[in-house]
């Protein structure tokens, strides 16, 4: 089973990351990643690097997308290269989705229309714009319409293994799960906007303005 997960300049490292620690686990399911050219790309800080090893239209007909968010897909919603690829990809593949704001990237691709979808916090406003009805949920499916939207960063793992046991079965995503030491135990509770406070947040923000 052939899974695509696109990378491009200034993707967020954990959004592609986890999932593909998860999936990669599981025997049978082969994981690529795909861009604009084969060759590496480098993550939202600049600090990392990985290959891509194939470009969008050497893999047109995937079993499974994992979209990654990032500073990045600001472009990619304007990209009718990638945004194409996405919608023809789409009409096979057994799930289409998401982590962070690479829900951008589906609902620009007319992939959300009308549908609740989650992002990274920050970016509700975006998606709406985008026709999407945003929602603070984790991990929103639209089985029917083989969507999946995961929320911000670590969500992508939380994604993954639902993904997983979709796929397979609960017992391989459980599996999974175990083999990576899925146990999290964070020692402060601020990991949902609702539960940060204002201070928490202004630095956030001090933070993000920075990185840009």
């Amino acid at each position: 089973m052939q899974i695509a997960i696109p990378l491009f300049p200034q993707f967020t490292a954990l959004d592609g990351i986890g999932p593909y620690e998860v999936l990669q686990r599981v025997p049978g399911l082969d994981v690529t990643f795909v861009g604009h050219q084969r060759g590496e790309v480098r993550s939202d800080n600049g600090f990392l690097g990985i290959t891509v090893d194939a470009a969008f239209e050497d893999l047109p007909t995937p079993d499974v997308v994992v979209f990654p968010g990032g500073v990045g897909t600001r472009a990619l919603v304007h990209d009718d290269r990638v945004l194409d690829w996405v919608r023809r990809a789409h009409e096979g593949t057994r799930f289409t989705t998401s982590v962070c704001t690479g829900s951008l990237v589906l609902a620009s691709a007319g992939l959300l229309d009308g549908l609740t979808a989650t992002t990274h916090w920050s970016c509700y406003d975006e998606l709406a714009g985008l026709g999407a009805v945003p929602t603070s949920d984790r991990v929103v499916e639209h089985l029917d319409r083989r969507v999946v939207t995961a929320a911000g960063v670590s969500s992508g793992i939380d994604m993954a293994l639902r993904l997983t046991e979709l796929l397979v079965d609960e017992t391989a995503a459980k599996a999974s799960q175990l083999m990576i030491e899925y146990d999290p135990q964070p020692p402060f509770d601020t990991g949902a906007l609702a539960r940060a406070d204002e201070a928490v947040v202004a630095r956030v923000v001090e933070y993000a303005a920075v990185r840009r």
